[in-house]
């Protein structure tokens, strides 16, 4: 994701890249690549096609396809160059995966922009949108697309940075320690930023302190001079700073509702779909609205303030700028399902979900008004998975908040779910399935009108199922009088 226009010159020479692949040549190279790709299904034409192994399949089946999508050049490795060397030219190198490594940490050589890394437990995708965009109103901005933070998301990310680019934002993630740091020295920030620490691929750790010292990684790769941005609400906050000041960094800043923070939240009320917040950040007083609901988002948009403002934008533009902001896809979507009484509100928290997300998400629901007397706050929750040992005990825990919060009605997916509803009380309690798709038609028969359903699971729980079931089967209005 870059804002250079068509016109703008090749993303790469084919020439320049034979020396950071360590590559040789195979035919006829074109002049120049115009984007990058490891999968021949979203490729465009003028594309370099990386046949990356992953864990269930393999790019080099691929590489016939991706020709004939309109690749304009593909790399291979050794073992499967003879095979492939009538389909196209090719530069063949000794392991794919390396010589994406390369090319990446090549274009980060050639940038002469400034560069953000964000990590955290939760957030990270939308907090790599809501940078972006306060980045491109003050020039060219390139960005990781979906969740593109792992070990080939990253070096992939870097590799399609335009050289031309002002400003770079990516996003990091991990579910071992040792894992950032090798990313982190690839995408080598001016400014690195913790979203916050919480209970996540806890089957990998010991406790969530070791997680932070694994987040705590990003700080490893700062420039010299970078600057270290960090959540002072959390628990884990003196660590991350020891790490930070034992880092490159020479600034160090954090936000939160701490009054020793340098941007401080004062203030966040949800209201129609919108968060209006109050903050103070570096010593100005703001007021901002932030086009998603959840004081989780307002949380972030502190730091990520900090970090425009490191970049060298104004607070006050930057600020304002959040206004055009929207959840992304399965963290925080709204939609309206039209049923024959009248209209209910989706939110789509379908994408990931561990117990601090899985928090936020039902305070969001809390905050959301049904349009109707009669209307429920209705929680889908699917598995949280990748807890551990203390997986049951996490999810049990959840019902607290949901008592607190308010919550109508909860609906369950999944085994580890199943301790919840058994621990819910009566009234709250709607109905337990071991499957998303055994939930579809339970929930499509209890949904009334003025309802807000909230839904929300780990991907390996497929919750997203569930919400495209209920937007197909409450598209329109002409859908709902057919039911």
């Amino acid at each position: 994701m870059n804002d250079l226009s068509p016109t703008s010159p090749p993303l790469w020479r084919a020439l320049a890249l034979v020396a950071p692949l360590q590559a040789r040549v195979s035919g006829m190279l074109p002049a120049a690549v115009t984007g990058i790709s490891i999968d021949s299904r979203s490729l465009a034409p003028g594309d370099l096609f990386f046949a990356i192994r992953g864990d269930n399949s393999d790019g080099h089946d691929y590489v016939t396809k991706a020709f004939a999508a309109g690749a304009a050049v593909a790399v291979v490795d050794e073992a499967h160059a003879d095979a492939l060397r009538a389909s196209g030219p090719l530069l063949v190198v000794h392991h794919v995966q390396g010589a994406l490594e390369r090319l990446g940490i090549a274009a980060r050589q050639r940038s002469k922009g400034r560069i953000a890394a964000i990590t955290g437990s939760v957030g990270k995708t939308s907090s790599k949108e809501a940078l972006a965009l306060m980045l491109r109103q003050a020039g060219a901005t390139h960005a990781a697309v979906a969740s593109f933070n792992n070990h080939w998301g990253v070096p992939l990310t870097l590799a399609r940075m335009p050289e031309a680019s002002r400003y770079g934002v990516f996003e990091i993630g991990m579910s071992h320690a040792g894992e950032i740091t090798p990313l982190v020295a690839m995408v080598r920030p001016h400014i690195a930023l913790v979203t916050n620490v919480g209970p996540v691929h806890l089957e990998h750790f010991a406790s969530v302190d070791d997680i932070a010292r694994a987040k705590g990684e990003i700080f490893s790769g700062l420039v010299p001079g970078g600057a270290a941005v960090i959540n002072r609400d959390i628990p884990q906050f003196e660590m991350l700073a020891a790490m930070a000041r034992q880092s490159p960094a020479r600034h160090i800043m954090s936000f939160g509702r701490d009054p020793g923070a340098e941007a401080q939240l004062v203030d966040a009320e949800v209201r129609e779909g919108s968060t209006y917040v109050k903050a103070r950040v570096l010593g100005q007083n703001l007021e901002f609205r932030i086009g998603a609901a959840g004081v989780h988002f307002a949380q972030n948009a502190l730091g990520l303030l900090l970090a425009a403002r490191a970049m060298g934008l104004e607070l006050g533009k930057a600020a304002a700028a959040l206004a055009e902001f929207g959840a992304p896809k399965g963290r925080g979507e709204t939609s309206t399902l039209y049923l024959a009484q009248g209209q209910a509100s989706l939110i789509d928290e379908s994408y990931n979900a561990n117990p601090a997300s899985m928090r936020a998400a039902l305070a969001v629901l809390a905050a959301a008004k049904p349009s109707t007397q009669t209307g429920r706050r209705i929680a889908v929750l699917g598995d949280m998975l990748e807890l551990g040992d203390q997986s049951m005990a996490l999810h049990r825990a959840l019902g607290d908040d949901i008592e607190q919060l308010g919550i109508d009605q909860v609906f369950t997916v999944g085994p580890l779910m199943a301790g919840l509803h058994e621990s819910l009380p009566q009234s709250r309690r709607a109905a337990s399935a071991l499957a998303s798709l055994d939930m579809i038609a339970l929930l499509r028969d209890n949904v009334h009108a003025g309802d807000v359903i909230m839904v929300k699971g780990s991907n390996g729980s497929k919750m997203g199922l569930i919400v495209t079931a209920l937007r197909e089967a409450f598209a329109n209005r002409a859908s709902a009088e057919e039911i």
